[in-house]
């Protein structure tokens, strides 16, 4: 749990995390791994209350790593990214962007890799990259290879759930500052 999150509001995410989206069974992850368990973080997310604590609680992990925008891996990360851009605006009346990775461009329109809003200076704003589930950091590190490449300036990585499997060390080999508000020893005991 990341210190700045209020305990309170840690016990009301993890309770939400853990009941509506941890599943026990035998499940293949985006690493290629097979686990028996899973934690769907959008389930939570894209509900109201989800997205609102889990913004909130992303936002203070972002404001600690002097981010001024957010950017979100696709397709977990995106509804976290909107969330803490939402509850910056809302808490403190000033913009935080949010922007979107995509893990190939489009075929399409302007083939993007990153979507970000009119208000975002690229290269000139510090992005924090939020993710939601964290196992081998591989799409992650394929994340901020992307920014770094499209010319945004990196400062830190910030994931809901750590599972616990190396990820977050091979993550610090390419950005020095990583963080998880929840590890797998808060739903796997």
């Amino acid at each position: 749990m990341s210190q700045a999150l209020d305990q309170m509001e840690a016990d009301e995410l993890l309770r939400l995390l853990r009941e509506h989206a941890y599943k026990e069974g035998t499940f293949k992850l985006a690493s290629g791994r097979t686990s028996d368990f899973y934690i769907d973080i959008r389930r939570v997310a894209l509900s109201s209350r989800g997205h609102w604590k889990l913004g909130g609680a992303l936002l203070e992990a972002v404001h600690a790593m002097d981010g001024e925008a957010v950017a979100g891996v696709a397709l977990g990360g995106c509804p976290l990214a909107s969330a803490v851009s939402i509850i910056c605006s809302y808490r403190y009346g000033r913009e935080m962007p949010a922007l979107y990775v995509r893990p190939k461009a489009k075929d399409h329109g302007t083939k993007k890799l990153v979507e970000a809003p009119y208000t975002y200076a690229k290269g000139e704003q510090k992005v924090v990259l939020v993710e939601d589930v964290i196992t081998s950091g591989g799409s992650t590190i394929r994340a901020l290879k992307t920014l770094e490449a499209e010319g945004h300036t990196c400062v830190g990585v910030v994931v809901v759930i750590d599972r616990e499997e190396g990820g977050v060390v091979e993550v610090a080999k390419h950005i020095s500052e990583v963080r998880s508000l929840f590890q797998r020893r808060h739903f796997v005991t």
